[in-house]
């Protein structure tokens, strides 16, 4: 295995002969924690929560650093807004919709007043803007509001779900399946809080616009105030985030999302509580998992995006050589002091042909324990192209290989 510090050594025929051996690119694509680690010796070992189901993700180097029963499939209840809104959110950016459109209120949106959920209180009279219901259905938690923008993006509120479900497949979600725009229970409407977990993250990642719109305290809408449910807002004021829930089914129900400047930069962390006994419970099993999260756990920067890791030969190119690095920037969590005990080590194949891509993949950057415990692995990619060099050139690197 190739030592990191050894490929940052000036290249020269001697140190290629010694790479002879072609090394294999076997591990999964993108950053990925080994769900064995929380239960390792040196790991932390997380609160008691009091929830049927839960995980916390650090979102930076997307690990799991802590989950109970987390693919189990649950009934989700409001939390099922979270791919409403991200689908509306699509709209708007594709300019399907605008903001300061109005829809109408149909008699399908006004009859959830009947549901017995949360309510933005609009009626058939009324033209709501798409920013109004937009903050009705995340604040307030309107079911009505829900309907309302779903049938504004696609006609109907069959049509929308079937979206849904389509946007469902297209993430590989294998616990969830959405019967309405809602939340409210229905027989084979059912997620998990894994799949929960990748919804928020989608919207944290691609609409950063949209994203504070979690964060208000409450929205007043027809001269009716109404609060927000995450209690944490008032709480932590590094809660920015994200969508409470609940039905007699579900329980209590909060996806909670906070950012905190800590010593090696800002660190987001995410968590899925389900199924808790009341409000306060989801309040206070977030908190105690989020505050866990940040005191138990390092996050590490280990390379920018676009600063090469490696340097390394290229045969039948137009240049010698080529960079190699991470697709992004690479950041990795562990356990609190340990960080300067991890190792780093760089698979690759060998040698490299022109023509080479920006972005292919030509191995793979392995990080773990001093023990030699996996902790994750990234695609290790070509920086910059290199194309195919001339006939000459082209032949005389043949020559070289063949001797070599």
């Amino acid at each position: 295995m190739l030592a990191l510090s050894s490929l940052f050594a000036p290249s020269h025929p001697s140190c290629a002969s010694r790479q002879r051996q072609h090394w294999i690119v076997r591990l999964a694509l993108g950053l990925l924690l080994a769900s064995s680690l929380a239960a390792q010796a040196q790991a932390p070992q997380p609160p008691e929560v009091a929830a049927r189901q839960y995980l916390l993700i650090d979102l930076a180097s997307n690990q799991v650093l802590a989950e109970r029963d987390a693919d189990a499939q649950a009934d989700p209840a409001s939390l099922t807004k979270l791919m409403t809104a991200y689908l509306v959110f699509n709209a708007v950016r594709d300019k399907k919709l605008g903001l300061d459109q109005t829809l109408p209120v149909s008699e399908r949106a006004w009859s959830e007043r009947k549901g017995g959920g949360s309510l933005m209180f609009i009626d058939p009279k009324m033209t709501p803007k798409v920013d109004e219901l937009l903050r009705g259905m995340i604040v307030q938690s309107g079911n009505d509001a829900s309907v309302a923008l779903a049938e504004g993006v696609a006609g109907s509120v069959d049509a929308f779900v079937a979206m849904m479900n389509r946007q469902v497949q297209a993430w590989g979600l294998k616990n969830t399946q959405f019967k309405n725009v809602t939340g409210l229970t229905e027989a084979g409407h059912y997620s998990s809080a894994r799949d929960v977990a990748t919804i928020a993250a989608r919207i944290i990642s691609e609409h950063p616009n949209f994203y504070p719109l979690y964060a208000l305290r409450n929205y007043s809408f027809n001269n009716i105030r109404q609060d927000n449910r995450n209690m944490l807002l008032g709480r932590d004021p590094s809660v920015d985030g994200m969508k409470t829930g609940y039905t007699d089914t579900a329980g209590y129900c909060l996806v909670a999302s906070a950012v905190r400047n800590m010593p090696n930069g800002q660190r987001r962390l995410l968590s899925v509580v389900l199924g808790t006994a009341s409000r306060e419970a989801r309040a206070a099993e977030s908190q105690k998992l989020l505050n866990w999260g940040y005191l138990a756990w390092d996050a590490l920067r280990l390379f920018d995006a676009g600063k090469p890791v490696a340097t390394v030969p290229v045969w039948k190119g137009t240049s010698a050589e080529v960079k190699l690095g991470t697709p992004g920037a690479l950041f990795t969590t562990v356990p609190k002091g340990e960080g300067e005990k991890i190792k780093t080590t760089i698979e690759r194949t060998d040698p490299l042909v022109a023509p080479l891509t920006a972005g292919q993949r030509v191995g793979t950057i392995k990080i773990s324990t001093a023990a030699g415990t996996p902790i994750a692995s990234v695609p290790l990619v070509v920086l910059e192209p290199v194309p195919l060099a001339g006939v000459f050139g082209r032949a005389w690197d043949a020559i070289r290989l063949w001797i070599k």
